[in-house]
């Protein structure tokens, strides 16, 4: 399946980090958080992308057009350099086509725009471009291919921790409480679709709002939840934690779990599908 990865945003929360590179160009490690996803999608055989580009899209343009595959793989250095063999690649067989969707357009808008690129194809993958998960994806997948449905979101429970305040008639607080994470799901980003979905996409629209209401009201949007690894990169806290993962033992890097192995510093996955009502 082709891959739709939503370039374009400014970051406006990770201002000091994203002033020259668009936010999906930050650093996790040697690599932007845009290639970890990419990477990801192609462990599991989606390695067609298609980049919907706005907010210096160039220097997306500029980081492929220069790929050095030295920088993540192993290889072997010889006759004073003139010789080079690769022990293992990453995109050596990656397919990206980039598309610039316009600088302040909607994820909607930008969905529309790359239209053309998706002929053909029953069923495409979809995601903001700015979160990494050790989502089973084969799953989800199935899910909507068995199912009349249009399109599937991942909902993941927040990393943030909140305080639930109530108050009484006169303003006054009457009670703060935990919120407990158990009582939240929210959107994570990555998305299936059938191609029917840009029949429900108009011009202006927030993906998650007009078109999202419209399977809603047709029961053709279904939900995937997943308790297993997510990570959103909005804030610099956020990057921070990406980092430190990074640096010990990343559960997003399903690619690295040779022969199946769940990744031992995984907590144990539970998913499961409803429709969104």
């Amino acid at each position: 399946m082709k891959v739709v990865l939503f370039c374009g945003g400014m970051g406006m929360r990770l201002r000091g980090y994203v002033d020259d590179v668009p936010k999906p160009m930050v650093q996790i490690g040697s690599r932007p958080i845009l290639w970890h996803l990419m990477r990801y999608y192609a462990h599991f055989g989606h390695k067609d992308f298609i980049l919907c580009l706005g907010h210096k899209g160039g220097a997306i343009k500029d980081y492929f057009l220069k790929y050095d595959e030295s920088i993540s793989n192993d290889f072997v250095w010889s006759r004073g350099g003139r010789k080079i063999d690769f022990i293992n690649r990453d995109s050596d067989d990656w397919t990206i086509t980039f598309v610039e969707t316009g600088l302040h357009a909607t994820i909607g808008e930008r969905l529309k725009a790359v239209e053309p690129y998706l002929q053909g194809e029953e069923f495409f993958l979809a995601n903001y471009g700015d979160g990494l998960s050790d989502l089973h994806l084969p799953t989800m997948i199935d899910e909507l291919q068995r199912s009349d449905a249009i399109g599937s979101l991942l909902l993941v429970q927040p990393t943030a921790s909140f305080d639930l305040v109530k108050t009484a008639p006169d303003g006054k607080i009457a009670e703060v409480a935990a919120l407990s994470q158990a009582d939240i799901w929210i959107n994570g980003g990555f998305f299936v679709f059938r191609h029917e979905i840009f029949d429900y996409i108009n011009p202006g629209d927030e993906l998650v709002r007009e078109p999202f209401a419209r399977l809603i009201q047709r029961q053709a949007l279904l939900a995937h939840k997943c308790t297993g690894f997510w990570q959103c990169m909005d804030t610099f806290k956020d990057k921070q934690r990406l980092e430190e993962l990074n640096d010990t033992n990343p559960p997003w890097k399903v690619w690295k779990d040779c022969a199946g192995v769940p990744h031992p510093a995984m907590p144990k996955i539970a998913s499961t599908m409803t429709r969104v009502a």
